[in-house]
């Protein structure tokens, strides 16, 4: 890949220890304008050096503390006793209270419940399921290479990413593809506001109605299983099912991000493309960098169940807990030159993906769906390059590009 730099680069001197710059205020990583336009990983760095447990007064968010260190992180994520999830994961306005999901999804349930409900979806996301699913990801894949290489140019962020890693998981779930192109646009609108995926009334209508098809006619989908499965000898609820659905399409963000973030960082680093494109034996490492490089969760919240102390500092049973998860992931701690994207990078101990018992379900899925996406476009493509600036989103939630223009020749 050849391209112009996409946008600034992180700092080159990442540990402020030895930076006599002022204190920054930790604050700044609340304000969506940052992470569009700015730069959150200095304020990570700062914080990782002097203010690695730092407790953030509440505004029109509620009050929360902030760990930055990967040390911490993995401790909070690996703990679920202590650190429940069931009241929410991401910030949200004080005004608006808990997560209405919370107890009900399996991104919101604490054991035993997490574990039951994992226990109905993980047959589909093993290492099993995903080899079955490598040959419609790859169909997937070059029908949408296919149409951005017709017209030569294209937005990885909606014409490949986007479509690619929805139409993966509405094949997994059952939706038919007459219905893909719509629950995308449906979809977009959601992820575009900045807003859940069941504010989105037409989204929840067509998961109920599909629901009841499957009540009434099972086939052999996922959707069918949340329909006729059970937890503690129960069916699940209609509210309940269709939650869980919109978890797993909302969960399709995270997935495209890092698609997207995948292929920005390899036309950031030309280099590192073509060591990938000389050895493909590269590419599981390449792969793991991706993930801990775009790092597309901002953050991940958890509410302490127990008084319980980090660093010293003490929290109470109530609290709540911001792990910010790319600041992990360029820990120094950790990572030998952390701000460097290198595919042979090895060591490898990215928590992109979280730790613990919340680990993303979907994790071989993600790694599937790179591997195909970037072995395509090392096939296919013989120059992919920027084709007019990149936006970057507005959210404190996750992070990337919002739109990334690139022209395209095949190869």
């Amino acid at each position: 890949m050849t391209t112009t730099v996409l946008s600034p680069a992180p700092p080159t001197d990442p540990d402020p220890s030895t930076d006599p710059a002022p204190p920054i205020d930790p604050a700044l990583l609340t304000d969506p304008e940052l992470h569009a336009t700015g730069d959150p990983h200095a304020v990570w760095a700062w914080m990782r050096a002097h203010a690695p447990v730092h407790r953030q007064p509440a505004t029109d968010l509620p009050a929360f503390w902030s760990l930055t260190r990967h040390e911490d992180i993995r401790e909070v994520y690996r703990d679920a006793a202590a650190f429940s999830s069931r009241y929410g994961v991401l910030l949200r306005r004080a005004a608006l209270g808990d997560d209405p999901g919370g107890g009900l999804t399996l991104a919101l349930t604490d054991a035993p419940r997490h574990k039951q409900l994992r226990s109905l979806m993980a047959d589909w996301f093993n290492t099993r399921a995903v080899r079955g699913l490598e040959g419609h990801i790859r169909a997937a894949t070059r029908t949408v290479l296919g149409r951005a290489l017709e017209r030569g140019t294209c937005d990885v962020v909606h014409d490949i990413a986007g479509r690619l890693s929805l139409s993966v998981i509405c094949h997994i779930l059952g939706v038919p593809e007459r219905d893909h192109e719509a629950l995308y646009r449906w979809t977009n609108e959601a992820f575009e506001a900045h807003t859940s995926l069941v504010a989105h009334p037409r989204i929840v209508e067509y998961f109920e109605e599909l629901l009841l098809q499957r009540m009434e006619r099972p086939t052999d989908d996922l959707i069918s299983a949340l329909v006729n499965g059970t937890v503690d000898g129960e069916l699940l609820t209609e509210e309940e099912v269709v939650l869980n659905c919109e978890n797993l399409i909302g969960a399709t963000e995270n997935g495209r991000l890092a698609l997207i973030g995948g292929v920005q960082a390899f036309l950031e680093h030309p280099d590192q493309w073509q060591r990938l494109s000389d050895d493909r034996r590269l590419m599981p490492g390449a792969i793991e960098e991706v993930l801990r490089w775009t790092s597309s969760a901002t953050h991940s919240m958890r509410v302490a169940t127990r008084p319980y102390e980090i660093r010293g500092r003490q929290l109470d049973a109530g609290d709540r807990v911001v792990l910010w998860l790319p600041s992990a992931n360029r820990d120094e701690e950790v990572f030998a030159d952390p701000y460097r994207f290198d595919v042979t990078r090895s060591p490898n101990r990215h928590i992109a993906l979280a730790a613990g018992e919340h680990f993303c379900i979907g994790s071989t899925l993600a790694r599937a769906e790179m591997r195909v996406l970037f072995t395509e476009l090392l096939d296919g493509v013989r120059r992919i390059e920027q084709d007019g600036p990149v936006r970057r989103l507005h959210s404190i939630h996750v992070n990337g590009a919002e739109s990334l223009p690139v022209r395209l020749t095949a190869a």
